[in-house]
């Protein structure tokens, strides 16, 4: 059970993240709207402790390539606390992919995110990357891993708030495709829970016990026989709170430094 102080908090720092929110996103419709590069290095100067300790701990996990995927209705200044705090971390290559306003088919969006990590690939010189994907975001990439055999480029996915077994609020606009496609029991949510023989891909899913968007909140967990995941509960943290939470921040960057070569599953 949640206590009354916690979700007083809870709810208070969602308000205060809806708000900053609301500030950031044009900031994400002025800068670059496809995947954003930033080079790596393997050389320590100007590096902060931290930083250092992860490249001497394993530059391979340090310089594999991160990709942030944003909700629904919103953009990569989403994820501007996230990014901080993974450079901060050591990560080097840290990227964001906007899918557009415009997105109404979680497969097509999802082959359009398969041609953003290629490109990623392709920069950076690594096969396999990581991405982040918050709310809708992590359905999207998901969907190209599990449907799409992307389990071949994407090493670990962490979903944020993810209705991967659908979210109940969807119901109240079963008008629009690309919500339609988030009820419980729409095909796309069926198709993901299909048997998923040999997926390579490692998951991390965090999910909230005061989740406005994904009702019920543990509809955010994935729970899938065939999958190597990894649930985490985020107590007292809200929907729009997740990219910005520390505790994430540092929960995912621990999971990201154990790098294995073929995504089974490590201690984290």
């Amino acid at each position: 059970m949640l206590d009354l102080p916690r979700l007083v908090s809870g709810f208070a720092v969602e308000a205060a993240w809806a708000t900053a929110h609301l500030m950031m996103y044009p900031l994400g419709l002025f800068s670059a709207s496809s995947a954003i590069v930033a080079g790596g290095r393997h050389d320590l100067h100007g590096l902060s402790p931290e930083q250092r300790g992860l490249l001497h701990q394993g530059v391979e996990a340090a310089q594999t390539p991160i990709l942030l995927v944003h909700g629904i209705i919103d953009n990569h200044a989403a994820f501007t606390v996230m990014d901080y705090a993974l450079r901060r971390r050591g990560f080097q290559t840290v990227a964001a992919y906007d899918y557009g306003l415009l997105t109404s088919s979680i497969p097509r969006a999802a082959l359009r995110l398969g041609e953003a990590i290629s490109q990623l690939s392709a920069a950076t010189g690594y096969e396999r990357i990581h991405v982040i994907g918050h709310s809708l975001g992590g359905l999207i990439a998901r969907y190209f891993v599990q449907r799409l055999g992307g389990d071949r480029q994407v090493h670990t996915l962490v979903t944020l708030g993810t209705p991967h077994q659908g979210t109940q609020l969807a119901w109240a606009a079963p008008l629009l495709p690309l919500v339609r496609q988030l009820t419980p029991d729409s095909p796309v949510i069926g198709e993901l829970a299909e048997p998923a023989p040999g997926c390579r891909t490692r998951f991390v899913a965090f999910y909230s016990d005061i989740d406005h968007l994904v009702v019920p909140g543990s509809n955010a967990r994935m729970d899938h026989p065939d999958l190597n995941v990894r649930n985490i509960v985020a107590h007292g943290v809200g929907h729009l709170s997740m990219p910005n939470n520390r505790q994430i921040a540092l929960t995912i960057a621990q999971a990201l430094r154990q790098l294995d070569p073929d995504g089974t599953r490590t201690t984290a």
